[in-house]
């Protein structure tokens, strides 16, 4: 059985963590897509995800039901204890945490390699505007946010999405599976 482990995908909103989430699983349908529980409404849209209650989030939380949790943008999130279950029978899971969340995450998963996607602002700012979730004074407030910092020692590459998605897959996979020599 191959070693499993966390590939984390971070990166603004708006970026396309989602769409490269979905290639990397086209692409290699031995990867396994995390979904996550969230304190949203299920039809908000977007991701794939389970939306429950803030109470109810924080009822499971407390049972012990996430490997990992969070809270961004005054929501909480979490990823189910089910991946680590599937990491340790040799998955590779492919999940969308936050930033801030890289920390704990390299505590709980050894082999964690994360893709920080980035875009050029332009980019972002159209693709922001285009969701319809924020005013323009929002999004350039989202865009001045700096990137945190990532956990020294974790392997980490940084993949521009401003382009075509085949070659964000392809710089995506290349870093994940390196050709030795």
């Amino acid at each position: 059985m191959s070693a499993g482990r966390l590939i984390a995908v971070v990166g603004p909103s708006g970026v396309g963590k989602d769409s490269l989430m979905e290639a990397l699983c086209a692409a290699r349908p031995d990867f396994w897509r995390v979904r996550r529980v969230i304190t949203r409404p299920s039809e908000a849209g977007g991701e794939d995800f389970e939306g429950v209650s803030e109470a109810e989030f924080l009822r499971r939380e407390a049972e012990g039901a996430f490997v990992l949790s969070w809270q961004a943008h005054d929501l909480h999130y979490g990823i189910p204890m089910e991946a680590a279950r599937r990491i340790a029978e040799g998955a590779q899971a492919v999940a969308n945490l936050s930033r801030g969340a890289v920390f704990a995450a390299a505590e709980r998963f050894p082999g964690l390699h994360v893709l920080s996607v980035t875009a050029n602002p332009e980019i972002l700012a159209a693709r922001l505007a285009k969701r319809g979730r924020e005013d323009a004074d929002g999004i350039a407030r989202r865009l001045s946010r700096p990137a945190p910092e990532m956990p020294v020692g974790v392997a980490t590459t940084t993949i521009d999405n401003s382009g075509a998605m085949d070659d964000s897959v392809a710089v995506a996979l290349a870093a994940l599976y390196p050709v030795s020599a």
